[in-house]
């Protein structure tokens, strides 16, 4: 079973707004890349990303190359959910000779990083945002800081609940490290972020803001990823759009 760290982040007004329209400006790059997965029923990642890169950058450029990628990811995987997954009303199997319905995501669709996108390092996280970069200060228990030391880590993703922002670390089963690193390869943005001894990234400038400490404590729990599809097949954050 998968391991998620939960850490919610504590901003103000101007950090919640710049995060939000992060999230929003990911979700309209992922609602480009969608009508491909529909019109060519092509969700590997390698093969979805040498379609849509080049006309996503273009109509996307303010979200930078990397943030692209990880862009092309979520609908892969988003997708590999929605019509790979057994009991879905939605699988591939299901429609033969009929077209995929579409996928929507919501203005509530996590976004995913990578390793150029958020880097952790000595407790502070810097995340990548459509104007420059935001730094945070991790309150991680010593329970928390040795899953990024002996655990895979397969994803990190920023999510917003009502409660406010999240970031979200999912780690792969400690005794299965080795074998999950392969399986990871082929399912993770090219470059997921590494646990905070190993990530070095370039210094911020010294005016970047440090929002305050966070005041709750970041939660550690085994869990299913909150967007396994329920019995309708869909993730919360996506919604199905018949083919026209």
């Amino acid at each position: 079973m998968n391991f998620v760290v939960r850490i919610p982040l504590h901003t103000d007004a101007a950090q919640q707004q710049r995060l939000l329209e992060l999230q929003q400006e990911f979700a309209r790059a992922c609602n480009a890349v969608a009508p491909l997965v529909q019109q060519t029923r092509t969700w590997n990642r390698v093969a979805l990303h040498h379609l849509a890169y080049r006309k996503l950058r273009e109509a996307f450029p303010g979200i930078g190359s990397q943030m692209a990628c990880n862009a092309i990811y979520s609908v892969s995987r988003a997708a590999r959910l929605v019509y790979q997954t057994p009991g879905s009303p939605f699988h591939h199997s299901r429609l033969v000779g009929q077209a995929l319905p579409r996928l929507h995501f919501l203005d509530t669709s996590p976004v995913y990083f990578d390793r150029h996108t958020l880097s952790l390092k000595q407790g502070q996280a810097s995340m990548y945002t459509l104007d420059g970069r935001m730094r945070f200060q991790l309150a991680l228990s010593q329970e928390q800081e040795e899953a990024f030391h002996r655990r895979k880590l397969l994803e990190a993703s920023l999510l917003r609940g009502t409660g406010g922002f999240e970031l979200h670390f999912t780690f792969a089963p400690a005794e299965s490290r080795a074998a999950a690193g392969q399986a990871a390869a082929a399912d993770t943005p090219a470059t997921a972020p590494a646990p905070p001894t190993v990530l070095a990234q370039p210094a911020l400038a010294p005016d970047t803001p440090l929002p305050p400490a966070l005041r709750k404590p970041a939660s550690t729990r085994p869990a299913r990823l909150p967007d396994t599809p329920a019995a309708t097949g869909l993730p919360p954050y996506l919604s199905i759009e018949a083919a026209a």
